[in-house]
């Protein structure tokens, strides 16, 4: 099975025509006046598909509520069935339930802007936008974002400055993920429409989180994707680091951001990255994820996280992942004063968070468990579910290219649940791996709810059964990576 970027004009066009259909309805119930309910996830791809659509939303006169999930369930779908909405708008999320909200909405007018993979047939009066059903593959060549911001271009074409954030979005959900490090497929175009509206510049360079904004050292230390042992969340190790290449931190008396380096620095940098993930066990290759595609956004100011795409895209999922992602929706829809402040001190938060889970895992014996397909990833009793995808996503960076998924889990607070992540490789899809289908059958095995893409998806089940429930996803990866094929 080969994976590619490639989209036709015509893939485009149709994906454009439910857009478009979308935008008209939507428009309709602008004008009779209703109040629009619009719910999106509360990752980064998610906050910014909602910030898009709130943005056209409000600027086309709407009266509309947005409000942001941790997760689509039966509880939710109750809740949003009796609030009555005339219509309902979700973005980034329903794809993978449109039996149940067919079922708990048949009453009203839905519109689903989605990019996952769909589950079931489309229910009457629903609208659903999704790469999925052109051809257009949802994992990595549209996100959630770009859905929305297709509708939202469908509403007027004055929202052509809304293709910034939908970039955030893409590289929110990783779909930089490929040798060249860039956003290709239907991306590209709203890549091109971003820069055509002057708010978007793309360069090629490394790729260090906080490459405009921080001290080299610091940048370094905040790395997480790779996970570079002993540098990533070091600050003291990081500094360090760069003393022992040569490569001044200070020029008088002034620190340097990665900008400030010059070419032969940058590749002695590089260079001594890859040698010291060799020298933890891990590829040399790794560190080649550090070079890609920049995406300035040129209207945000200097010295802010909102700078770089990538940047505004942790800066999103930080505040969803903390329980802020209203900070984060706010800053999309143009707040840059209190909530932008408010979302600095979030990521801060957040970036210890995660590198305290990331120590306990890599450092603490039984934690991290290899099976004979996958590895296992015993979150329970210490991760909190809330940040167990980054932590999932963060260790696949090293974990899957030793050739298996990743399989972690975590107790959802409060209830008799736990919270499954699971992430695979592009080396690993090829061969016929596709972890939504895996998470879907399993997760339907023991009575809960699972899907996503075929290199990233998640599922819900009961904690008493997540032995039995790892046991079938290690069979299920076998046997899909033997060439059978599961599921319907």
């Amino acid at each position: 099975m080969g994976l590619t970027l490639a989209v036709t004009k015509k893939q485009i066009a149709d994906l454009q025509k439910d857009a478009s259909k979308a935008a008209k309805l939507i428009l309709e119930h602008i004008e009779k006046g209703h109040t629009i309910h619009l719910s999106s996830h509360i990752d980064a791809d998610g906050i910014s598909a909602g910030g898009i659509m709130g943005k056209a939303l409000f600027r086309a006169g709407a009266n509309f509520r947005l409000r942001l999930e941790r997760w689509m369930d039966e509880k939710v779908a109750e809740r949003i069935a009796k609030e009555n909405a005339i219509l309902t708008i979700f973005s980034d999320m329903g794809s993978g339930y449109l039996d149940l909200l067919g079922e708990k909405l048949s009453s009203q007018d839905v519109i689903i802007l989605d990019h996952h993979q769909p589950v079931s047939e489309i229910p009457p009066r629903f609208i659903h936008v999704n790469p999925h059903t052109h051809g257009i593959d949802g994992t990595r060549q549209i996100s959630g974002a770009g859905i929305a911001y297709l509708a939202a271009k469908a509403m007027n074409k004055n929202n052509l400055d809304l293709a910034c954030l939908a970039v955030v979005g893409a590289l929110g959900d990783l779909q930089d993920k490929n040798k060249e490090r860039k956003l290709g497929g239907a991306n590209k175009a709203i890549v091109e429409d971003a820069v055509k509206s002057g708010c978007l510049k793309v360069e090629t360079d490394l790729l260090f989180y906080g490459r405009e904004t921080r001290p080299i050292h610091q940048a370094l230390a905040r790395t997480t994707n790779p996970f570079i042992p002993q540098i990533s969340g070091e600050e003291d190790k990081s500094l360090a680091f760069l003393v022992n290449l040569g490569i001044k931190p200070k020029q008088n008396e002034k620190w340097r951001a990665l900008r400030d380096l010059s070419s032969e620095e940058k590749k002695r940098l590089l260079s001594a990255i890859a040698d010291h993930l060799v020298s933890k066990g891990l590829v040399g290759d790794t560190a080649f994820d550090l070079v890609g595609e920049v995406y300035t956004l040129t209207q945000e100011e200097p010295w802010t996280p909102l700078r770089s795409a990538r940047e505004f895209s942790v800066l999103l999922n930080a505040t969803g992942r903390m329980d802020k992602a209203g900070l984060g929706a706010a800053i999309c829809m143009g707040d840059r004063k209190r909530c932008l402040e408010e979302a600095k001190a979030v990521i801060q938060e957040y970036r210890q968070t995660i590198t305290k889970y990331l120590r306990w895992v890599t450092e603490k014996p039984g934690t991290l468990e290899e099976l004979e397909n996958i590895y296992v990833v015993r979150g329970d009793g210490f991760i909190d579910e809330k940040v167990l995808s980054p932590v999932c996503t963060i260790l696949s960076t090293t974990l899957t290219r030793l050739g298996k998924p990743i399989v972690a889990y975590a107790i959802i607070s409060g209830e008799d649940q736990v919270k499954v992540s699971s992430r695979g490789s592009e080396p690993l899809i090829r061969k016929g791996l596709n972890l939504g289908v895996i998470m879907q059958v399993a997760a339907e095995e023991y009575s809960g709810r699972g899907g996503g893409h075929d290199v990233a998806a998640g599922a819900q089940i009961p904690i008493k059964d997540i032995e039995a429930f790892i046991k079938l996803v290690n069979a299920l990866v076998k046997k899909q990576l033997a060439g059978q094929q599961i599921g319907g």
